[in-house]
């Protein structure tokens, strides 16, 4: 039997030569196929002096274009004259034997074999027909050819490969055996091996659609969503720390989480690009839509003293257009960055127009008030009433009117000033209604922010400075500080005030927090008024509270003319204010920066005639939880106020329209060489943006998933096709561009796109309709033919063979042992690894305490990622870093 199967081998590879001769021969004679053949030649060896870059290009001749192609050159001469090849220059040049004139010229170490010389001469004779490339034209549904074999397909996908086969006098491989099938869909679908008992079920189960019914329990599984968000987030960059020196952990798992549920409720492909790119951005969004957007917050955070957060923010923004390229259109955009790519229609200036689209977003980060924490502090709240009640019957009886005695005694009459202008170096500083002025935008390592306000007809004794908390702030503010440092903190350097032009000096000046040091050097208000930027006033490591800080005049400003108020913030890392108030008093007595609540010192401002009961009552609370009469008392309910804080995740967040971040063209693509701005646009060789769409990232993520965009469904498909294959249909995943390989299959991989499209871009029936077809259902067995004529299963004559990820492995290993945790969601985990992985070289420890119960044998997907030093074992089969996108 095995001498029989070799020798009808042996036929058919006879047969695949005399076909492939007849084939040769008549490609002699016929025109050469140019987008197979001619255009790869020419990007290879002629687009980097005569492509698309105008800055490369010489002699005025673009060979990618027709128009400039078949028109006299700088020198006079025509490149290619259709149906002339001996008039065409471009001919005479590339069998020139003189190496001054020969092209491309010898210095480029490009020459051009025999062979592709001729393929030229023949597509000029023929015509010099250009092609658009395949990948910028339309996929088309065209319709399933038909086969000979014609009881082997079991869907469309088995006609497209069968008939490639037929033409190559190939034959698929037999059926692999059900087990085999089992374990591979199982690995494939859920990350996972079958159970002994799901085997058994399947294999036990006669029924003509058992094995689309054990399909269809595999993709309703909760471990499908987990499978594929692990290949997502590969694309996404995903980590639980920033990246660089410093490698800090961050909180961005609830992306990770919202990636999984998205997958296994069958989210559609656009609903689920459009909510990534810009789901704070859609009516009424969510808080799942606004943590959707972690996808571009995935990129890495340089924390490392003395750098420029401005210039890292722009590697940022690179970052992101590069990953928006590699994972919905499967172009090098980076090319671009540095100039107009050499190969693809990608010009430098519409690159920084799609950087634009992305770049007018803020970064927060989001609380997420999931059900449990809700619960804890609503109770925490009912405690802490029911502890004020309880304290307000152990007060003694005279110690309110005592203290209210006392407080009315110490009590400053404050006025908020409100400016009348403001402004600063870069962020937008906008007054808001309550007279405090919000600060938006980014900020840099020396921000001055400068206010001005009006003559006043009240004199002037002292300044108050109050630093409000604000939850559209980092940690809730008040600072801004988002690189190295606290988030939330601030660092104020000198706090000067000038009255009609004049500096006006300060006798002293107080705060309601200090911390003992920063950096090495002592910390305080008064340090904001003695002249060195390098010493100031910060938060004292509260944030998300109240600070005040308020400066003593030497002498009262009688007749108070315009004020200008100066605030310096300067460090080695930028720490500037988020929102603050200014208030004045004409008190002389002002010298104590209190902590007490503003409507509290409006309270005890009043007379006991004109406050009503209820606010009577709200002073006495006040009372017994600050007095010291009750310390004792109060330690416990101080412990009660330290409530349970929410999750948080990083999210985009739209700037406000009349705070646009406005993006520039880059010279070679340097932090430091911005020339032209540039407005927010995309590629005009793709197509343009649908009607009615913004140019913003909204209209960006509605751009990418627009039937009319010739590249995402197809990148879609084969992406997904090569995780199942372990070869795309075209090579190259991530490059579809000139440069990218062809594909094997393309009228397969324009069907399988447009019914992508066309089914509602539902993941899982495309996965269901690559499963179960026969190319897919194929035995992977390898014979010494087959290994000859198709080494890597280009054509498809057997099924797949696909390298396991570190991740499945350890999954395989944990479900087989019994251990493996069905738990679904949550905080990353840390199971054992060998000690000092995540130490050595790296900026500060990260303790890596391995985790205990069902944590200690999550999946993998759940471990712990920092970049610096990715989990030990997953290093070992070649799992990213989440430095880059990976396709």
């Amino acid at each position: 039997m095995h001498r029989l199967s070799r020798s009808i081998a042996a036929v058919c590879l006879l047969a695949a030569s005399v076909n492939a001769t007849a084939r040769a021969d008549e490609a002699s004679t016929s025109s050469p196929d140019f987008t197979r053949e001619v255009r790869p030649i020419l990007s290879r060896h002629c687009f980097k002096c005569h492509g698309p870059d105008p800055d490369t290009r010489e002699a005025g001749l673009r060979l990618d274009d027709p128009t400039s192609a078949t028109a006299p050159a700088d020198s006079g001469e025509t490149a290619i004259v259709p149906g002339k090849p001996d008039a065409s220059e471009l001919l005479t040049r590339v069998f020139s034997d003189d190496e001054s004139l020969l092209m491309p010229p010898p210095s480029a170490k490009l020459p051009l074999t025999a062979a592709q010389k001729e393929t030229l001469r023949r597509w000029i004779a023929a015509g010099a027909e250009y092609e658009q490339h395949w990948a910028f034209q339309p996929p088309v549904h065209g319709e399933p050819p038909t086969v000979k074999a014609a009881d082997w397909p079991h869907n469309a996908i088995d006609r497209f490969v069968l008939a490639k086969l037929e033409s190559m006098d190939l034959k698929p491989s037999p059926p692999a055996d059900r087990e085999t099938l089992a374990r591979r869909t199982s690995f494939d679908l859920i990350g996972l091996p079958p159970t002994p008992a799901e085997l058994d079920a399947f294999l036990a189960d006669d029924a003509p659609n058992a094995y689309e019914r054990y399909v269809d329990r595999l993709l309703e599984s909760p471990r499908y969503g987990e499978r594929w968000a692990r290949r997502w987030l590969d694309l996404a960059r995903y980590a639980d720390t920033n990246g660089y020196e410093k490698d800090r952990p961050r909180s961005i798992w609830p992306y990770r989480d919202w990636v999984i549920n998205a997958l296994n409720a069958d989210m559609p492909f656009d609903q689920f690009t459009i909510e990534q790119l810009a789901g704070d951005m859609l009516p009424n969004a969510t808080i799942e839509q606004r943590i959707a957007t972690g996808f571009h917050r995935n990129t890495m955070l340089n924390e490392e003293g003395g750098i420029d957060p401005l210039e890292f923010r722009f590697y940022a923004m690179t970052d992101r257009v590069q990953t928006t390229g590699t994972t919905w259109l499967g172009l090098t955009l980076q090319c671009a960055q540095c100039h107009t790519h050499k190969y693809d229609p990608l010009p430098h200036r519409e690159y920084y127009a799609i950087m634009a689209m992305l770049n007018n977003a803020d970064e927060p980060e989001l609380d997420i008030p999931t059900p449990e924490v809700s619960a804890q502090r609503e109770q925490r709240q009912q405690q802490i009433a029911a502890l004020i009640d309880k304290l307000l019957t152990k007060a003694p009886a005279d110690g309110f009117e005592k203290w209210l005695a006392v407080e009315r005694e110490r009590v400053i009459r404050w006025r908020p000033l409100r400016p009348a202008t403001a402004k600063s170096n870069l962020p937008l500083l906008t007054v808001q209604d309550d007279d405090s002025v919000f600060v938006s935008g980014d900020i840099t390592k020396t921000d001055t922010y400068e206010l001005t306000f009006a003559p006043g007809a009240q004199p002037i004794a002292a300044v108050r400075l109050e630093a409000m908390p604000d939850d559209r702030l980092p940690a809730h503010g008040p600072g801004m500080t988002y690189y190295e440092g606290r988030k939330g903190d601030f660092f104020l350097g000198e706090f000067q005030l000038e009255a009609d032009g004049q500096p006006v000096k300060f006798a002293s000046a107080n705060h309601s927090f200090a911390k003992l040091s920063i950096g090495g050097g002592a910390v305080s208000a008064a340090l904001t008024i003695d002249g060195d930027p390098e010493t100031g006033w910060s938060t004292a490591t509260r944030e998300g509270e109240p600070h005040h800080a308020v400066y003593r005049l030497e002498q009262p400003l009688t007749e108070a003319g315009e004020l200008r108020l100066r605030m310096l913030f300067g460090r080695h890392y930028a720490a500037s204010l988020g929102r603050f108030r200014i208030w004045v008093t004409d008190d002389p007595r002002a010298n104590d920066a209190r902590e007490m609540p503003a409507e509290i010192e409006s309270l005890l401002l009043l007379a006991d005639a004109d406050l009503n009961p209820s606010q009577r009552d709200q002073l006495r609370r006040y009372y017994v939880q600050t007095s010291a009469d009750l310390a004792d008392e109060r330690a416990e309910l101080d412990r009660l106020k330290n409530l349970p804080a929410y999750p948080t995740t990083l999210v985009m967040h739209e700037r406000p329209p009349e705070n646009p971040r406005p993006t520039f063209i880059h010279k070679r693509g340097e932090f430091l060489q911005p020339t032209d701005e540039v407005q927010p646009g995309v590629f005009s060789s793709l197509h343009a943006l649908p009607p009615g769409v913004e140019a913003n990232r909204l209209g960006l993520a509605r751009w990418l998933v627009a039937r009319d965009n010739p590249l995402t469904s197809r990148v879609v498909v084969n992406r997904a096709w090569a995780a199942f294959f372990g070869l795309g249909l075209v090579r190259t995943v991530e490059d579809f561009g000139f440069q990218g390989a062809a594909p094997s299959h393309p009228e397969l991989l324009d069907y399988l796109a447009v019914e992508l499209m066309e089914d509602g871009w539902s993941m899982k029936r495309l996965h269901k309709r690559i499963v179960m077809s026969a190319t897919y259902r194929q035995a992977s067995r390898v014979t010494p033919e087959l290994l000859e004529l198709d080494p890597e299963n280009v054509w498809l004559a057997r099924g797949p063979r696909v390298r396991l990820d570190g991740e499945m492995i350890r999954d395989a290993a944990l479900r087989a042992s019994g251990l493996l945790s069905p738990k679904l969601g949550g905080p990353s985990v840390f199971p054992p690894q060998p000690p000092g992985v995540t130490t050595e070289g790296t900026y500060g420890k990260l303790n890596w305490n391995p985790s205990t119960g069902e944590d200690r044998y999550r999946r993998g997907l759940y471990t712990f990622s920092k970049r610096t030093a990715p989990f030990a074992m997953f290093t070992t089969f070649d799992g990213p870093t989440g430095e880059a996108c990976l396709a």
